[in-house]
């Protein structure tokens, strides 16, 4: 990184008053960070795209900035950046219309792979189906490259993050503010978690910017355009999930959603999406398939061979394989297999003496054997 571009690119981020349109603007105008920092105000009020106001409040807070300082102080911080127009700057989030001119964050941009990216967004207030149905879909990415990207709130956010952890999959999570906060306080441990082993923290803002309202909304550009893919988990009509929504598909990136339950409010923007085109998921393979990934996990997969290592006769050994891929009822089984009604009774009743399968309390049979 050229330390002399990078001082002017953490100059303008440090400006509360302007944006990325703005500094983008003037990048694109003059060719250079350093030109567009040091453009004289006749040079600035020719800009047509910029109003008088924008460039008075520029000049007035460059008067107070200096470069130099600003590089100091966020090498003292041992906060890392990326510019835009750095090599490892994410390609799929240049592609959106305002992307950050300077992403400040934590972590190892080495551990995400950015051309795996899943954004999953929804309610603060999640349902507990939601989270355990959203927790089983993600597990499916285990010893996968998949990045979950997301926005480190509470509710489905959390959810998302914790499930990538759980899995052992890289994560990131993009908060809107400052490094100096911690917003929620009750993710602290999740943010250290990310940050020194499952992924990258991204903020776009100066480490004092401090977490307003309107930031959240605003961050949420970057959630879904570093994606390619969102999930929305559970959404209100009225919701931050349903502006995420809105900003994938003006991104032209491909929107999905995971049906819940319909006397539940935080479904009522899931089914108006779903009936305006958007994916149904119910399983991981489903998001695969919408982003046309193939994947290769680096885990051993449920199904292969795993009776081979247990105590089971040849007619045991298809049951239970069939349970060990997922929990199913008793007619499920029959159906699937075809079997004598008698005879598919005593082999289950065989299974759970032997303890490699046990009843729910939704009387579904599910497996006992830890595969890995």
């Amino acid at each position: 990184m050229n330390d002399e571009n990078a001082k002017y690119w953490l100059a303008f981020a440090s400006i509360e008053k302007i944006g990325s349109v703005f500094i983008q603007t003037l990048f694109n105008h003059f060719g250079s960070v350093k030109s567009a920092w040091c453009a004289g105000p006749e040079e600035l009020y020719k800009i047509e795209t910029l109003t008088k106001r924008q460039v008075s409040d520029f000049l007035e807070c460059r008067r107070n900035t200096d470069p130099d300082k600003c590089f100091e102080f966020i090498n003292k911080k041992n906060i890392k950046y990326i510019n835009y127009t750095d090599s490892d700057y994410p390609r799929l989030l240049r592609q959106i219309y305002n992307p950050p001119m300077t992403l400040f964050y934590k972590g190892d941009l080495a551990r995400c792979n950015f051309e795996r990216t899943l954004s999953v967004v929804g309610s603060r207030k999640a349902s507990t189906v939601a989270k355990t149905v959203l927790t089983k879909i993600l597990s499916d990415f285990k010893g996968t490259d998949i990045c979950i990207v997301s926005g480190l709130a509470l509710g489905i956010d959390t959810c998302a993050h914790r499930a990538a952890v759980d899995n052992g999959i890289s994560t990131i999570g993009v908060i809107a503010s400052g490094f100096d906060f911690v917003y929620p306080t009750q993710n602290r441990d999740l943010y250290k978690k990310i940050e020194n082993e499952s992924g990258v923290i991204f903020s776009e803002y100066w480490p004092t910017f401090q977490p307003l309202t309107w930031r959240f909304p605003h961050r949420n550009r970057i959630v879904t355009g570093l994606s390619k893919g969102t999930l929305v988990a559970e959404a209100a009509i009225k919701s931050g999930a349903l502006i995420s929504a809105n900003l994938c598909l003006e991104q032209n990136r491909e929107l999905m959603c995971m049906p819940g339950l319909l006397t539940n409010p935080n479904t009522e923007g899931i089914y108006k999406l779903i009936k305006n085109g958007a994916a149904v998921i119910t399983r991981g393979q489903d998001i695969l398939d919408t982003l046309d990934w193939q994947i290769e996990t680096t885990s051993p997969k449920k199904d292969t061979n795993v009776s081979e290592s247990l105590d089971l006769t040849e007619e045991e050994k298809p049951i239970f394989e069939l349970i060990a891929q997922e929990s199913r009822n008793f007619d499920s089984i029959l159906s699937l297999t075809g079997m004598d009604f008698g005879d598919l009774m005593i082999i289950l009743t065989n299974l759970e003496i032997k303890g490699y399968i046990k009843q729910t309390e939704g009387e579904k049979y599910m497996s006992t054997v830890n595969l890995g």
